[in-house]
């Protein structure tokens, strides 16, 4: 299905109601009291990185919301941790997302801070774990797609995470992105060589980032990229298709490795600069 009404729905509407949407807890809200996760639902998670013990430590369990006729027959589950809630309607009042197929959402952690959380298409997976905090963030997931963010996923303000065409995005545990990152498999547009009318830019691009990975404001990383753990990509860089060894500073527009040996600290630790 195209990318459609449900993302309009949240974008156009106004923000206490968009708030009202994604809260955790609070009044007319509900928490998991469904079935625990299905083996089916979990051989997806697995088959995206995942790994048993933690999905296990989660104590997942089925949104109790007021699901339209005919949607979990069609295959749709969501999931939430102990402690996540959503209101009622988070599917109901959204009719794009009432039609799809084969969509698992899956929470670990509270998305009251996130803007928008889009589901367009059909078979789109989307898994947040625990730790994460994404003030103003949005991720969007489109048909035969994944987005994983794994566990200690921290956005300080209005990043985009966008997986389409079938792509992927997979970030490991501990990442710091500063604001507005922008990760994306597809650049939404084809570009063609025109000699020979091959597309040049990805499609269905997959990403992977490394455990403990620190993304400077308003970088860039596009379909095909691969960085290695304890990354540091400066500030407006451009990261491209390619894999990127650990510890590795990348910079520019296209990034290149600046420097290799270093890792990094959440904690502004003193020190001499070199």
């Amino acid at each position: 299905m195209p990318r459609s009404a449900f993302v309009w729905r949240l974008v156009s509407t106004p923000r206490r109601a968009v708030q009202f949407l994604l809260r955790r807890g609070g009044p007319g809200t509900v928490e998991h009291r469904g079935a625990a996760l299905s083996e089916a639902a979990r051989e997806r998670l697995l088959s995206h990185g995942l790994e048993a013990s933690e999905l296990d430590a989660l104590d997942l369990r089925e949104a109790g919301l007021r699901y339209p006729e005919g949607w979990r027959e069609r295959g749709n589950r969501i999931y939430l941790a102990d402690g996540v809630a959503l209101v009622p309607e988070f599917v109901a009042a959204n009719s794009e997302l009432s039609q799809l197929s084969g969509v698992l959402v899956v929470l670990g952690s509270p998305i009251d801070g996130l803007a928008v959380l889009g589901i367009h298409g059909d078979g789109a997976l989307v898994f947040i774990g625990p730790e994460c905090w994404l003030p103003s963030t949005q991720v969007h997931c489109g048909a035969d797609s994944a987005v994983v963010l794994r566990r200690l996923v921290t956005c300080t303000f209005a990043g985009h995470v966008d997986a389409r065409n079938g792509g992927a995005i997979f970030a490991d545990i501990d990442q710091l992105w500063s604001e507005r990152v922008y990760i994306a498999t597809d650049d939404m547009h084809t570009l063609i060589d025109v000699k020979s009318g091959a597309r040049l830019n990805p499609f269905g691009g997959r990403i992977s980032i490394g455990p403990h990975v620190w993304l400077g404001r308003e970088s860039v990383i596009t379909g095909g990229a691969r960085l290695g753990a304890n990354s540091v990509i400066g500030m407006r860089s451009l990261v491209r298709a390619g894999t990127y060894p650990e510890g590795a500073v990348l910079v520019g527009t296209p990034a290149r490795v600046g420097r290799t040996g270093v890792t990094w600290s959440r904690d502004d630790l003193p020190g001499d600069a070199q």
